[in-house]
């Protein structure tokens, strides 16, 4: 396998990419790092014309003396028994504007890949290496926006301890006065009253189960029945006392006309 591609950047720039590892796994396009595992390291997912294989290895990448830089990795595929080894020349020449990147190497497969079409692998290789290429040379600006980022952060922090550090300024009589003139909330009284409205219930429970016409005919109850008239509970008192006190004037009469008839 031979494939180069054109990258717009030094080519001294792409040589402090390689050689760091945690750049070089920023520049592998998909790769999932596994935590505490090497930079280079993680789940990788390939897309093979309308099929996808994850795989889970490792990638490293060794410069050599005549400049060039040798890749070598292997994988196993997280669904299934089939592997991937690798073993890659990378060479950096300078070009007009930019740097040629070239592959050179070998590359063996087992398991769902080699079910799949020649050229749908071919084109897949070769999308890989083309992103890996480009991205190597974008992998520098990363840490410098990160670096802005952490002195953004550090700034932002100095400024809170600055504002809690300053002491809090003291009322002045003012504000104190004009606080307490403030007038106090008006609360409005939401509680609804207890008689009617349960009398109206009450009533409206008597009605259910009975027809329209002893409805409308029936006396009205609760806080719309009629008042009934006040009782005259003193004229029954003096009847009832009146009828004892006549029989006793009778009798006294009776008694005494018979004593007169007596004497005569």
């Amino acid at each position: 396998m031979e494939h180069e591609v054109f990258v717009p950047v030094p080519v001294e720039r792409l040589r402090e990419t390689l050689g760091d590892p945690v750049r070089v796994a920023r520049a592998v396009p998909g790769l999932q790092q596994d935590a505490g595992a090497d930079p280079v390291a993680g789940r990788l997912k390939v897309r093979v014309g309308s099929h996808s294989i994850t795989y889970r290895g490792a990638v490293h990448v060794s410069a050599r003396e005549d400049g060039s830089y040798a890749v070598e990795g292997d994988a196993t595929e997280t669904r299934g028994t089939g592997s991937v080894k690798l073993a890659l020349t990378l060479r950096l020449r300078a070009a007009d504007d930019g740097t040629t990147v070239t592959f050179d190497g070998t590359a063996t497969a087992d398991g769902r890949v080699t079910e799949l079409p020649q050229d749908a692998v071919g084109s897949a290789v070769v999308r890989l290496l083309n992103r890996f290429a480009e991205a190597l040379g974008e992998a520098r600006e990363e840490p410098e926006q990160q670096e802005q980022q952490e002195e953004l952060e550090q700034r932002e922090e100095q400024a809170e301890r600055e504002e809690q550090a300053e002491p809090e300024r003291p009322e002045t009589p003012e504000a104190v006065e004009a606080s307490e003139e403030l007038p106090a909330p008006l609360v409005e009284d939401f509680t609804e009253p207890s008689g009617p409205p349960a009398e109206a219930a009450h009533a409206r429970r008597t009605m259910i189960g009975r027809s329209a016409e002893e409805v409308d005919h029936a006396p009205p109850r609760g806080r719309y029945a009629p008042v009934p008239a006040p009782q005259t509970v003193a004229s029954g008192a003096t009847l009832r006392w009146a009828a004892p006190a006549a029989a006793v004037v009778l009798a006294s009469a009776i008694v005494v006309g018979r004593a007169l008839r007596k004497r005569r």
